[in-house]
């Protein structure tokens, strides 16, 4: 018979022993559980579903300011210079003197003129009277008929007399007239090109001054015959939509970037190409109350030749370049699924590549989180939606009256204002 001091002996080991077992059946299970992978969510990418919109066609051209109107100012007499009475760089208006030449010579030719004038009309009298003599005796048959014949052609001859000494007289007046010289326009003058003293010379080919038009001016922008053709055969289908007879569609870019402040209207383009860079001048008229654009400056003009209504367009961050080049694009397939997608593009227009051919209608195309896909990946989509407000300055369009912006602030209290 087995002591009781000897069964618990046996039994702390039994015990020890099936504490050590449980101990290393959870230590086993917290490895399989480690090692077990944990499933990975699917990135999140910001996509863009392709739709149609209008879309403006608009190019980039360059071009060169050019007055309105440009006229020289030329003497239309000989004369000596006595009086310059414009600033150099003003504004003149038709018919304002700018010059005065010495009148004295064109006085004394009046003078003279007048003088001849009145002594042909006393030998017209004479001749009328004489005529008139003759008739009556003619009547009584006591003159003969050839000596009324000569009284007459003396008259006739007097009068033609007095026609010539008028026309001498008149042009006497002009010339005394034209010692004045007028500006043929209105415009800003440049500066002087003579000065008092100087002796003119009718119909020289120096002028003494220039007078350009500025307010409205013009922009002549060229562009390839190539592009203007296709711009035509676009319209010709229906893939183009024209614009509006009185539409702005012309915005300058200055040297340093900005915008001009007015947008300008496209007057024509030239119907003859220049041969040597096969180009066409296309003209374009722009407000200029302020002198801004000077004639000869060299512009970047923005042009709107045309509108696509039913266009396709993805942002600039959304376009993939092959390695020799090409684009291309994350499209989001079936199950949320991406894969690489070639396209064909067009210009670049409000930050966004118009499409011509690889995408349509209601495609998810892949914006933000490219980085982080690869092809066949299933993804997580998040709507892009594009800004609501473009706080990028924009042309002032002078033929459109822009109603007074509305606003709901109320009158703030003389305390609280003073308390800001």
């Amino acid at each position: 018979m087995t002591s009781p001091s000897l069964s618990v002996f046996w039994a702390r080991p039994a015990s020890v022993a099936v504490g050590i077992v449980l101990v290393t059946l959870s230590a086993c299970n917290q490895k399989q559980q480690a090692a077990a992978p944990v499933p990975v969510p699917p990135p999140e990418v910001s996509v863009v579903t392709v739709r149609e919109q209008p879309i403006p066609y608009v190019r980039d051209l360059p071009g060169r300011v050019a007055p309105m109107r440009i006229a020289e100012v030329r003497s239309r007499v000989s004369g000596l210079v006595i009086k310059r009475t414009f600033e150099q760089g003003s504004l003149v208006k038709e018919g304002d003197v700018l010059y005065k030449i010495d009148p004295a010579p064109f006085q004394v030719e009046l003078q003279s003129a007048e003088a001849v004038l009145a002594r042909t009309e006393a030998a017209q009298v004479l001749a009328g009277q004489q005529a008139d003599r003759l008739e009556q005796l003619l009547t009584r048959q006591t003159a003969s008929q050839a000596q009324y014949d000569s009284a007459y052609a003396g008259l006739k001859q007097a009068q033609a007399e007095v026609a010539g000494a008028k026309a001498a007289r008149d042009r006497a007046k002009l010339n005394l007239n034209y010692t004045d010289v007028r500006a043929p326009i209105s415009g800003r003058i440049g500066r002087a090109l003579l000065t008092e003293g100087t002796l003119v010379d009718q119909g020289a080919t120096s002028n003494l001054a220039t007078i350009q038009q500025l307010d409205p001016i013009y922009v002549d922008i060229t562009q390839s015959v190539g592009e203007l053709n296709k711009l035509r055969r676009d319209l010709a289908s229906g893939e183009l939509s024209r614009l509006s007879g009185d539409t702005a569609n012309v915005h300058l870019i200055m040297d340093d970037g900005s915008l001009y402040g007015s947008a300008g209207r496209l007057l024509f383009s030239d119907v003859t190409a220049d041969p040597s860079t096969g180009q066409v001048t296309l003209r374009v008229q722009f407000p200029n109350p302020h002198d801004e654009l000077f004639p000869g400056m060299y512009v970047r003009a923005r042009i709107k030749q045309g509108i696509d209504t039913d266009a396709l367009a993805v942002p600039q961050q959304a376009i993939q370049r092959t390695s020799d080049g090409k684009p291309e694009v994350w499209v989001v397939r079936d199950g949320d699924k991406v894969m690489l997608q070639p396209i064909e593009v067009g210009p670049v227009v409000d930050s966004q590549w118009i499409v011509r051919s690889g995408l349509k209608v209601g495609d998810r195309v892949v914006v933000e989180g490219v980085q982080k896909i690869s092809a066949g990946q299933q993804v997580k989509t998040v709507e892009l939606h594009p800004a609501t407000e473009d706080t990028t300055p924009k042309p002032r369009d002078t033929d459109v009256v822009e109603p007074a912006p509305k606003t709901d602030a109320k009158p703030v209290p003389q305390s609280a204002a003073q308390v800001r």
